[in-house]
């Protein structure tokens, strides 16, 4: 019977099988019950680890410090707060660092401690950082750059950009109008307090006419385009700027609140759908030594024209683009200067994300030459490497030597370059990933973190820059988060295994060293019960592939011998790993159906992160194809090898994992008897841009794709029995969606589902009363339907 059930009312059954010590309210009651594990750790200028954790339980979580001399946390009080600073930037002698505080700059002697305010002024500066010769500093206030010079205080602007008045077209510097001016003046007649600050405002800025440039730059009119990627070289002669122009067509999503403090239904402004027209950015230089602006030349660029392989199964629109060839979108990144200033690379993108190029820039004329070039017929991607909106991992080794990630080996792994002879080596290698980059202060050594000795397993590792054999440094199995301290001394290491959420160590940088557990952060009351050590299994997948997975057997099972497989979120995601795991109140609830006598299986399905290139990529324009035949070959392992009933077999999952269980309960329903689809994709063409025209293209042009991929087209394959959850306010995957699907049920005349609503929940759930109610009705789904 088709039924669409209100987050009010209730879901009430008894079990008819075992009992457990866990209950779906006792797992979905706020988190703090667990214990707050210590968050955002991160080094301060004073050589202290800091870190944000609520042992206490309190309404919100307090910031802590601990000494590397005295590892005891102690709560940081207000007063020492606001004077922190965690953005701070090193001279080349590491002697001194600049920083923003409060929208002021300052500058720092470590030696010493001795702060300097190097400005006091009424707008907000941020991004300081020294120039090549650690005399002056540069650094951005409003739109535009400056720097002060360290000896005397010295400002000189460095740019002078104009911003087009976005109402009248006109430039903000021409608008003093008779109209304006009279507005103006009447304005100060009739309030005092303006006058007040208009006085104020002028004493202060006689008081720091140090902090004033004497002479402002020319002046460079940017229409109504948008700003951004202001930057100065190390020697002060060129600005690099980017200018984008929105497209102004763009049809924008709504969605509707009807739990409002108003008692009226207010509309939330939302993002637009795939296969939006794409804002079109153009790359600049000023050179200020010629008092001049040009583009960067964008159209050497290699393969600018390519056509991705996909237009193959379009003839006649790729005959129609290759007749009047175009070049190609792309986006220029940040500019990356060496510390002479002498050469300078950019990261570039593609706006199909099928290219990523790494090229040197003549800054002199713009001109771009090839230094790497990255071509995925899938989509450009990995750790370390960016995609479509640019970065990555990429640095100086020397002055002609970058280094950068690439997954041209099938797996992300460190590479470096000469910029001028485009040679390049690759300094790592091996079926394992390379994540969270860094070089040494001296240049001598990289570090980074890999899951080298297993795919679900992360250690924190050293090389030097010449290559060789990596040095393993933590030396826990499961999960390190390592962050390295400024001195380069120390590791702050976050740790967690499958059953034992994160907690805080230290540990000195040497192989062996031995790791001082810092924080204690579980309650007793989680700590009473015996949560499982999940077996990490791997199969071969029906196309000869190695599938992870997390296994929960039972010890006790059913009569009926029923199994639940769980799908994760986000598809690039990892689940199947040695450290506890982001979807904790999962793991919670699969104990929970282990003690009912459940067997559960977590699978890190084909487009899962961890597994390199070729997994990630696997489901290129048909999701819902490999990703979801993992999930019967899943099913199959558990029949064949666990003892499980074919015809007891559930799943659920949400996001993406709604979405496969969609899928899932349409195109398999011999495997699949139940699922529960929460806040689930129904349509790709409904998603949003950036994430699906990676894996799908456009809808326009790959309509193919959209078609085998979206669970509407195949609602009437179901035959098991379906639960949907959805969150009504959900800005990412739209309430619009399922009611999309629930409408195409209807149609079809399907009687065997039901819907749940929850009126005011985002995409990722708050409220606990809201967590427990869609869980109850998971369990209720399988209690009822894989226990026959």
């Amino acid at each position: 019977m088709v039924g669409i059930f209100i987050v009010l009312t209730g879901v009430h059954f008894a079990s008819r099988a075992q009992q457990s010590s866990l209950t779906v309210e006792k797992i979905m009651r706020d988190p703090k019950w667990i214990g707050t594990a210590p968050y955002d750790a991160h080094w301060g200028i004073d050589g202290m680890l800091y870190f944000n954790w609520n042992p206490e339980a309190e309404e919100e979580p307090s910031l802590y410090r601990i000494s590397t001399s005295a590892p005891l946390a102690r709560k940081v009080d207000d007063a020492t707060r606001q004077m922190l600073t965690r953005q701070y930037t090193y001279d080349h002698s590491r002697r001194r660092v600049v920083f923003e505080r409060e929208g002021d700059l300052y500058l720092h002697d470590l030696k010493s401690g001795e702060e300097l305010r190097l400005a006091t002024t009424v707008q907000h500066e941020s991004n300081p950082h020294f120039d090549q010769n650690g005399t002056h500093v540069f650094f951005q206030q409003g739109d535009n750059l400056f720097s002060v010079s360290l000896d005397g205080g010295k400002w000189t602007q460095l740019s002078n950009f104009g911003q087009e008045n976005r109402r009248t077209g006109e430039d903000q510097s021409k608008q003093q109008t008779e109209q304006n001016r009279w507005l103006k003046d009447d304005q100060l007649a009739l309030f005092d307090v303006l006058q007040t600050r208009k006085r104020r405002d002028s004493l202060q800025k006689a008081r720091l006419n140090g902090n004033e440039p004497e002479t402002q730059p020319k002046r460079i009119h940017i229409g109504s385009a948008v700003l951004s990627m202001q930057q100065v070289s190390p020697d002060g002669r060129f600005i690099s700027y980017r200018l984008t122009k929105r497209a102004d067509n763009n049809v924008n999503t709504i969605v509707p609140n009807y739990i409002t403090e108003s008692g009226y239904t207010e509309d939330i402004p939302a993002r637009t759908k795939v296969g939006n027209i794409p804002s079109i950015s153009t790359a600049y230089l000023y050179d200020r030594k010629r008092d001049t602006s040009y583009k960067v030349n964008t159209a050497t660029i290699p393969g600018i024209r390519d056509l991705p392989d996909f237009w193959d199964d379009y003839p006649e629109a790729k005959a129609k683009r290759l007749a009047d060839p175009q070049d190609r979108q792309v986006t220029v990144g940040r500019v990356l200067w060496n510390e002479t200033s002498t050469d300078a690379v950019v990261i570039i993108t593609a706006a199909d994300n099928k290219d990523r190029w790494i090229m040197r820039l003549e800054a002199e004329t713009g001109t771009l030459h090839p230094v790497d070039r990255q071509r995925d017929e899938a989509w450009i991607a990995g750790p370390g490497i960016g995609g479509a909106w640019g970065g990555g991992n990429i640095g100086w080794l020397d002055e002609q030597t970058i280094y950068f990630q690439s997954e041209a080996s099938g797996y992300s792994h460190i590479y470096m370059a000469n910029i001028l002879t485009s040679e390049k080596q690759q300094l790592t290698t091996g079926e394992w990933e390379v994540s969270n980059l860094q070089l040494s202060a001296d240049k001598k050594h990289f570090y980074f973190t890999a899951n080298m000795k297993h795919p679900g397993i992360s250690h924190f590792y050293r090389l030097p820059v010449k290559g060789g054999a990596p040095t393993q440094l933590t030396s826990m199995d499961g999960g390190n988060e390592a962050i390295l301290s400024p001195d380069e001394k120390w590791l702050a290491i976050r740790y967690s295994y499958t059953n034992e959420p994160w907690e805080l160590y230290l540990q000195q940088n040497k192989p062996g060293a031995k790791p001082i557990k810092v924080t204690e952060s579980l309650t007793a009351e989680f700590k009473a019960y015996p949560w499982r050590k999940p077996t990490v299994i791997s199969f071969k997948n029906r196309h000869g592939d190695d599938v992870y997975a997390r296994l929960y057997q039972t010890d006790n099972p059913k009569s009926s011998r029923p199994a639940v497989i769980f799908v994760h979120g986000a598809g690039y995601l990892q689940n199947a790993h040695y450290w506890w795991s982001q979807y904790f109140r999962e793991y919670m609830f699969h104990n929970l159906l282990v003690d009912l006598g459940y067997t559960v299986l977590d699978i890190d399905y084909t487009g899962s992160a961890g597994y390199g290139r070729n997994h990630r990529t696997g489901i290129y324009r048909h999701m819902g194809g490999k990703d979801l035949s993992d999930q019967a070959d899943g099913a199959k392992l558990l029949v064949e090898e666990y003892g499980v009933n074919p015809k007891n077999i559930g799943l659920y999952g949400g996001s993406y994992g709604g979405f496969i269980t969609l899928m899932a309960m349409f195109n398999e329903p011999d495997v699949f008897a139940a699922g529960a689809a929460l806040r689930a994709v129904t349509d790709w063409a409904h998603y949003n841009h950036g994430y699906t025209s990676n894996i799908l293209n456009e809808p326009s042009s790959d309509p193919l794709s959209y078609k085998r991929s979206s669970p509407i087209y195949f609602a009437e394959g179901l035959t098991g029995h379906l639960l949907m959850c959805h969150g009504m306010v959900d800005v990412n995957v739209h309430f619009q969606d399922i009611i999309r699907l629930n409408q195409r049920l209807i149609e079809l005349g399907k009687e065997n589902w039901e819907l749940a609503v929850y009126p005011v929940e985002d995409h990722g759930f708050v409220e606990s009363s809201s967590w427990t109610d869609e869980y109850k009705r998971v369990l209720k789904l399988f209690e009822e339907r894989l226990t026959n």
